[in-house]
């Protein structure tokens, strides 16, 4: 983020958690600890190159943690960091949005 210039600072919340895979993959973590099993099936569409990419950029961004246990097999998690815990306000209101929207679909 070192040296990057925004016209409007929503551009720097979109160039974190923009795209079309990472606000639903922290949208699943919300509700806790996932394996990266859990979170393809929670996410079918995605490839695991694609969760691969996201979950590693989400990371690299300090936004979710990703703890390694040292055991055979080898076993992963990952879950909301503390500066990701600060996007739950944000996740919440796009996911009430939503579900408004669905339900005003459904009513016409």
């Amino acid at each position: 983020m070192k040296g990057n210039f925004y016209n409007i600072p929503v551009e720097a919340t979109l160039e974190v958690i923009g795209g079309k895979w990472k606000v639903l993959i922290l949208c699943h973590l919300k509700s806790g600890k996932m394996r990266f099993s859990e979170l393809q099936k929670s996410i079918p569409q995605i490839t695991k190159k694609m969760l691969t990419q996201q979950l590693r950029e989400l990371e690299s961004d300090g936004i979710i943690s990703r703890y390694v246990y040292h055991q055979v097999p080898p076993k992963v998690e990952y879950s909301l960091s503390d500066t990701g815990e600060s996007l739950r306000e944000v996740l919440d209101i796009m996911c009430a949005w939503g579900e408004k929207r669905i339900n005003n679909q459904t009513k016409k």
